[in-house]
């Protein structure tokens, strides 16, 4: 049914649902650094050898890694939100609060993004830089948690208009069937 729904998106659809993606990638290669990071910090200690701030390096990527990740767990269903309760609806009712949480949600996530578009480039503009070991302008790692907020915001508005359309959401997954369903 998903690969139903992603062969009939529109060119804008399928480029959007190619940003969601790319941006699960970006996250999931910032999670690799992180691990390459911490393993060098840790064995580093042992043999004498120091990452001039590994530390910093290590939350840059933390942050970019969760923020990028935002969109395409929101997209693909497994973003934490108010399914426990609109399982438990049905008909005009549950499309209502469908409606509104991702209002709510859109209000949300786009006052963050414009915060964090602001908040980067007065770091740009500024040209505030890292206090660390290694000077770094700050933007560049800053660029990593506008940016994912920015497509978190327009996956929601991507998801309001399919909804508002009279579609069901896409990321609602089918309820599962088997007890082995269950476990997964």
């Amino acid at each position: 049914m998903a690969d139903e729904a992603a062969s009939r998106r529109s060119g804008l659809g399928r480029i959007l649902d190619g940003l969601y993606l790319g941006a699960g990638w970006a996250a999931g290669f910032f999670l690799i650094v992180i691990f390459f990071l911490m393993m060098g910090l840790s064995a580093g200690r042992e043999i004498g050898f120091n990452i001039p701030a590994g530390d910093e390096f290590t939350a840059w990527c933390m942050a970019a890694m969760a923020f990028l990740g935002l969109a395409h767990t929101f997209k693909s269903g497994d973003m934490i939100r108010v399914g426990l309760l609109t399982e438990r609806l049905t008909g005009k009712t549950k499309r209502r609060v469908e409606i509104f949480a991702l209002v709510t949600a859109l209000g949300f996530s786009g006052y963050f993004t414009w915060h964090a578009i602001q908040f980067t480039y007065y770091s740009w503009l500024t040209n505030d830089m890292a206090q660390g070991v290694v000077p770094v302008k700050l933007w560049i790692p800053q660029l990593g948690y506008c940016g994912g907020l920015a497509l978190l915001t327009i996956a929601i508005l991507d998801e309001l208009i399919h909804v508002l359309g009279g579609n069901l959401p896409r990321y609602e997954k089918e309820p599962p069937k088997t007890a082995e369903e269950v476990v997964e």
